[in-house]
């Protein structure tokens, strides 16, 4: 009964979990906060990582590892393995003047040229959460800072390059021990989806010189391992790592509801969108993932339930007592602007009140069937790059709700699974130390509910999207 250990080191904390290797049996865990920020020096995640190991009563018995962490985050290390300044992460905006830039300039100018080009070259048009662009305002605003730069990584390389025993002082045979993997090496904006390699002549353009890269491993590969000998995986993006620990396989969609949305496929063949809305990613898995994010999900159902003077269970049931169409009420969430579509400084709003219909029950209804339908949105966002969608899994803290996972039935009209609730990221990993270990990746089971698709929404769908087209 060998044990493995599956690390998410998200945004917010760090979650380490422990499993049966054979059956997938939760043996122990643990957890520990990162500091609140858009920049973070990464010695905070290592010391969130020892805590969270510590809850969970060490990995000295563990024999293989995975490190999943959340993507795109700018790690520069200098040539002794020092790191060069706070990490910039994924949510940090400052370089969107950048992500411009470099789409203005790879097409002499005109844009639209431009985000062809990087479109094609790395299956992602550049925006501010990309490690390149960061890179790119690194040079032009701190320049020192550039110059010392010797190697560049993301944050789950980092911590699986430490928990290797490397750190501060290891030199160049440090900086060369540094790997990757597929997943997140796709969300750099220097890496080709496609064709699986780096891009370093489009880094140099932004940084100024070439620094050494991460190694990008293959998904059944091993980084090394531990002081103590226990195997190191090749780690994943979050979004890849939760696929894993979701059990997506080709032809799923996995539909997160967190504060922001995020769909992504496992797709057979790589995705090239010149518009912005899907980014190419790559899975843990030897497939692809490509993604798209909308800003607005369960912090519309807080808001409302907020309005409604009510908590989410209440909410929840109001949802659930409306009829399908909330009396013909739509909601269209764009309350922080919105990413897909692109309208960042757009607002949301009521359509269709009347005194008959303006209820709790059916403005609760009218909230859950809009963020379902500005998801619907992301899914077709995917089918337009040729996606074939056949199963919908829902996951995330919105997932729970029985008004949400019957939205989704109704108005994305394919089947619907809610795996159990879980850590997600964290259990991809483990999977994927299995795989390390033993060659291929395990057959765990999750519990789900499963909800047919139904193939008559009422025009909801319809009514929303004549609503929100009116924005662009």
């Amino acid at each position: 009964m060998p044990l493995v250990a599956g690390i998410d080191s998200s945004t917010q904390s760090c979650k380490v979990v422990i499993r049966d290797a054979d059956t997938g049996a939760l043996i122990r865990q643990g957890r520990a906060s990162h500091p609140d920020g858009t920049e973070i020096h990464p010695d905070h995640w290592w010391t969130a990582l020892q805590e969270a190991i510590g809850q969970a009563d060490g990995l000295d018995d563990v024999a293989a590892i995975s490190v999943g962490g959340q993507q795109h985050g700018m790690v520069c290390l200098d040539s002794g393995g020092e790191v060069v300044r706070p990490a910039l992460l994924w949510n940090d905006t400052r370089s969107a003047g950048a992500a411009a830039d470099l789409i203005k300039t790879a097409g002499d100018g005109d844009a639209a040229a431009g985000a062809r080009y990087w479109a094609q070259a790395t299956g992602t048009v550049p925006v501010a959460s990309l490690t390149l662009t960061k890179l790119h305002w690194l040079r032009e605003n701190e320049p020192e800072n550039a110059a010392r730069v010797a190697a560049v990584c993301l944050p789950h390389d980092w911590l699986t390059w430490r928990l290797a025993g490397y750190g501060p002082g290891s030199g160049t045979e440090g900086l060369d021990a540094l790997v990757t993997d597929r997943s997140d090496a796709s969300g750099t904006g220097y890496y080709s989806t496609a064709e699986g390699t780096y891009l370093p002549d489009d880094l140099t353009a932004s940084l100024g010189h070439a620094p050494t890269l991460p190694r990008v491993l293959g998904p059944l590969e091993a980084a090394g391992r531990t002081p103590a000998g226990s195997l190191l995986a090749a780690g994943a993006g979050d979004n890849a790592a939760a696929a894993l620990g979701a059990g997506a396989a080709l032809g799923d969609v996995v539909m997160s509801l967190g504060t922001s949305g995020t769909v992504f496929a496992v797709s057979d063949t790589p995705t090239s969108d010149a518009s912005g809305l899907v980014a190419g990613f790559a899975d843990a898995a030897g497939h692809y993932l490509p993604l798209v994010c909308t800003l607005n999900a369960t912090r519309v159902f807080d808001a409302t339930a907020a309005l409604l003077g009510v908590n989410l269970e209440e909410f929840n049931n109001l949802a659930l007592s409306a009829e399908p169409g909330a009396g013909g009420l739509t909601l269209v969430p764009y309350f922080d602007g919105e990413r897909t579509p692109n309208l960042p400084d757009a607002s949301g709003s009521l359509h269709g009140i009347t005194r008959t219909n303006y209820t709790p029950e059916n403005l609760a209804r009218a909230a859950v069937e809009g963020v379902i339908c500005s998801l619907a949105d992301g899914l077709a966002a995917l089918e337009d790059q040729g996606v074939e969608a056949k199963r919908i899994l829902l996951v995330g803290g919105g997932a729970q709700s029985a008004a949400v996972q019957q939205a989704a039935a109704r108005l994305l009209g394919l089947p619907v699974a809610v795996p159990s609730p879980g850590e997600y990221v964290a259990d991809g990993a483990a999977r994927q130390a299995v795989a390390a270990l033993t060659g291929r990746f395990p057959q765990w089971t999750r519990d789900a509910v499963e909800l047919p698709g139904e193939t008559d929404d009422g025009g909801v769908l319809a009514r929303y999207r004549e609503l929100a087209s009116r924005y662009l």
